[in-house]
This record gives C-alpha cells, sequence and structure tokens, in this order.
C-alpha cells in the first residue's frame, strides 16, 4: 500500500487538490494524508470551502501562521519534518509556488522520499519574485514533475536532467470546475440584478499592485468607466484600498469573499473578467469568457495564446483599449488548450501508482 502525503499551504491550493483526493480514493493500493501548513482556524478556510469542493479538512495542521517569507520557510521545514517522524509516507505530493511548498519539498528530499510537483514548470522569469525562486528550487527536487501545459512541459523538461521526470499531465483546476458545474450557485449582490445586467468582475490581490495606489487608482477608473456594473469580491485589505480609491463610484460594488460555487458562477456568467490572478484567468479561458489580467506576464501561457486571456500588466492605455473592445463585443475568439479534459487527477495517480 502506496503511502501519499498531500501538502497544500493556502486556500487555492486546496480546489487542485480536491479532485486528486477523490482520485486516490478509489484507487487501489494507496491511502491518502492531507497536511496543511497554517492553523485549523485560519480564516480563509471557511467551512463552505471544502463542502463546496465536496472534500475532507485537512488531515493535519502544521500550525504556521507567520507573514514574513523566510520564517514560514523554517517553521514549516521543522513542523513537516517532526510530522514526518510520526506519520511515514512514500511520496509527498506539494502544491504550487509557495513559501511552505518548498519548505516541505526541501524536508521530503532530505529525507530521501518520492517529491511530485503539481503545476510544475512556471515561470514568469523574472529571478526578483520570491515565488519565482521557490518554483526553481521545487522543480528542480522533484521526481515527478506534473505540468499543465506545453509551455510548462517544455521549460521543466529543459531544466530537469532526465526528461522522464516530466509528464504533462493537463490543468487539474479543471477537473474541479468540470465536476462542480452543474453545482454553481447564483449569489445574492446588493444593488444589482445578475441575473439581468451586464456587469464585469473585478478580483485584486498582487502586492506590487495594491502598494502603488496612484497607479491602481488611474486603472480602477478605467473600469469604472466602462459604466457597466462592477462586482468585485475582495477580501480584507485589498476591500479597503479599492474602497477607499474608488468607493464612492455607483456601479462598482464592493462585497465580502465569496464562496467557491458562488464566485464559480458569477464569473462564468459575467461579460467579462478583470483579475490579477492566474487561477481566475484559467476559469474564464474554460468559461470563454473574456480577460483582461494585470500583470504583464502569466504562468500559464495557453489562457493568452490560445485563452481569452489579455495581458495589460500596469498600462492604462492597455488596459483602456481593451475594456473598450471588450465592452463593444469585439473580443478575440477562445478555446480550450490541450488536456483541460477533466482527467489530470486520474493521470497523476496512474504515474503514481505505476
Amino acid at each position: 500500500m502506496k503511502k501519499i502525503c498531500i501538502v497544500v499551504g493556502a486556500r487555492p491550493n486546496f480546489v487542485k487538490v480536491a479532485p486528486l483526493m477523490r482520485a486516490i480514493s478509489k484507487a487501489d493500493g494507496a491511502t491518502c494524508s492531507l497536511v496543511f501548513a497554517g492553523c485549523e482556524d485560519d480564516p480563509t478556510l471557511e467551512p463552505s470551502l471544502f463542502e463546496d469542493l465536496q472534500m475532507p479538512r485537512p488531515d493535519f495542521y502544521l500550525g504556521v501562521d507567520s507573514q514574513r517569507l523566510n520564517e514560514i520557510t523554517s517553521r514549516v521545514m521543522a513542523e513537516f519534518d517532526r510530522w514526518l517522524d510520526e506519520y511515514p509516507t512514500d511520496v509527498v505530493v506539494v502544491v504550487d509556488d509557495l513559501a511552505s511548498t518548498m519548505a516541505a519539498a526541501i524536508v521530503t528530499k532530505k529525507r530521501g522520499l518520492k517529491l511530485a510537483h503539481l503545476v510544475a514548470g512556471t515561470r514568469s522569469f523574472d529571478i526578483t519574485m520570491p515565488k519565482e525562486i521557490n518554483r526553481l528550487v521545487i522543480d528542480a527536487l522533484s521526481d515527478y514533475l506534473f505540468t499543465a501545459g506545453v509551455r510548462s512541459n517544455s521549460v521543466a523538461t529543459r531544466e530537469q536532467s532526465e526528461a522522464s521526470q516530466t509528464f504533462m499531465v493537463g490543468n487539474i483546476l479543471m477537473d474541479t470546475l468540470r465536476h462542480n458545474l452543474p453545482r454553481l450557485k447564483q449569489p445574492a449582490i446588493e444593488g444589482v440584478d445578475l441575473s439581468q445586467t451586464p456587469y464585469l468582475v473585478l478580483t485584486l490581490n498582487r502586492r506590487a499592485l495594491l502598494d502603488d495606489q496612484a497607479q491602481l487608482k488611474a486603472m480602477l477608473d478605467v473600469v469604472v468607466g466602462s459604466g457597466l456594473d462592477i462586482v468585485a469580491p475582495l477580501r480584507g485589505e485589498a476591500r479597503h484600498i479599492v474602497g477607499t480609491l474608488c468607493g464612492d463610484a455607483p456601479n462598482l460594488h464592493l462585497t465580502d469573499a465569496l464562496p467557491y460555487l458562488e464566485f464559480g458562477w458569477l464569473t462564468a456568467h459575467a461579460m467579462g473578467v478583470i483579475t490579477d490572478s492566474g487561477n481566475v484567468a484559467e476559469e474564464a479561458t474554460f468559461n470563454q469568457v473574456p480577460c483582461i489580467t494585470l500583470n504583464s506576464y502569466t504562468e500559464h501561457q495557453e489562457t493568452v495564446s490560445v485563452g481569452t486571456n489579455v495581458l495589460v500588466g500596469g498600462n492604462q492605455e492597455a488596459l483602456s483599449q481593451a475594456v473598450a473592445q471588450l465592452t463593444a463585443h469585439e473580443w478575440k475568439p477562445g478555446a480550450l488548450p490541450e488536456r483541460w479534459d477533466g482527467r489530470t487527477a486520474e493521470r497523476i495517480v496512474q504515474i503514481l501508482l505505476g
């Protein structure tokens, strides 16, 4: 019986591991433990998240709650090392590119265990970004590099000494989307009838964008200047900053972050999405909804080359042009990238148990 441990470090990771846990539970010859690097009372892990994803809460919590990246790394390394003393495992699966992900990867390899990286090969090619360093370290250590697309596959293969370690399994986020499509729920947003009124969805989380409030104000002015209703489900500081800069705009509807199924409905039925999130851009491509990304790069290039995503960075003029095209229904056509078929988790389990 192969013992598999999945380590997650933040809320978005759960969306990606839910289908993997389902696939492992159906497979013969494997057991699975889910370990969360944070605390049991983490406010982003509301009960509805696990109900919506139809998955259990973590089996174990490492209890690391720091905001300092190097402290997170050291504390997760210490706590995960202790966890492995008590719970031996054969394979550790880590997700994405967080400091906690890198920490678990380092401990795994120091113990001589097999390491699998879910969503490997993603690169911004900006070494000043902490997440880029995390990606380089995790991919270099991994025995299994599970990539989402052709570009990520070529990066991972080029950087690894063994091409046989790289597997283009597809985008696991699509497994979750396809599984939950019939279960999406229309949210209630005060001041706008979502079923009757065209609207845009705005999400913001990127630190660099939130810190430059002069630039952010200029870009928000473009968005609210579209004249469409703007629904902005934002957490904490992002909601406060946007409310301070633009809260008096009558067509801007600030709301708390929504449960997974409600947010999925909101973006699937939107006229367009404006975001700085790669995951949201991927979902927009799946839903064939126009997407404007407020970054100058994307780790998932297929959302731009094949899908509905356009990058505008922090360029106010590029954003204005993109919003004008979107509202005029002149958006480029999009298609589904290769292997966005909802079978990624099955492929991963076949490889791990092969």
